[in-house]
């Protein structure tokens, strides 16, 4: 009796005019698959990089057919892109290519997060005493933002140093804004991002914090590899 394939698992992200973002999703995908042996991981984007979710399943499918595939949102909060972009984008792909998607839950600001960016701020040497911007992008939802306070006061619970939210965009405080409150209290502090991958943004927050002497983490990139697996086969056991 032949085995049915699994259906695809296409991470679509935001996207980046910073190539370099496209490159790290590629990788999380590879890493993703390299953990499912059988399964297809595709990268797509929202917006700024390409492909789009429609073109991703097209070139996908004409590759290897498939009627059905599973879109996981590479997000962590339920900001705009997540319940409005996300759901237009996978029902016009579906339209536009005739294959049944469902769409998984956004990655969120569990265990699972927390624990990578723990593990990110050890790499970057950033030491338990010390201060950390936890630094995201930022959102015009006050929900959205008030979790990433919310997951900055569950890390500051577990650590010596506190640790504080700062956006890059909208919501307040600005991280420049966190690092010179920092700086005023004579404090160490490091800049830990809740990125999946590089950016401009980053790379903007980066420059200042090098110019106090702060240590700055890499994005979580491929550690949440496991964790879109795990959005993927949450989506795949929920009844149709």
């Amino acid at each position: 009796m032949s085995v049915r394939p699994l259906p695809p698992l296409i991470g679509l992200a935001h996207g980046s005019r910073d190539p370099r973002a496209a490159v790290v999703i590629g990788e999380v995908m590879r890493a993703a698959a390299a953990m499912r042996p059988g399964l297809r991981a595709i990268p797509a984007f929202l917006d700024l990089s390409e492909p789009d979710l429609a073109t991703a399943i097209a070139r996908a499918r004409e590759e290897s057919g498939f009627d059905s595939a599973v879109v996981v949102p590479l997000l962590f909060t339920d900001a705009f892109h997540a319940t409005v972009d996300v759901p237009t984008a996978v029902g016009n792909a579906e339209l536009d290519t005739g294959v049944a998607l469902r769409l998984a839950g956004i990655l969120g600001m569990g265990e699972d997060v927390l624990l990578a960016l723990d593990e990110s701020a050890a790499r970057a040497h950033i030491a338990a005493h010390e201060a950390i911007l936890l630094f995201a992008v930022g959102s015009s939802r006050d929900t959205a933002n008030r979790a990433v306070h919310d997951l900055a006061r569950r890390w500051s619970e577990r650590r010596l140093g506190p640790v504080w939210a700062g956006f890059a965009t909208v919501g307040e405080p600005k991280a420049a804004d966190v690092l010179a409150r920092a700086t005023a209290e004579h404090r160490r502090i490091g800049v830990v991002p809740l990125f999946l991958a590089p950016g401009l943004l980053l790379d903007g927050i980066t420059r200042a914090a090098l110019d106090i002497g702060a240590e700055v983490a890499a994005p979580l990139g491929t550690a949440l590899a496991e964790l879109v697996l795990l959005r993927y086969a949450e989506a795949l056991a929920a009844p149709s």
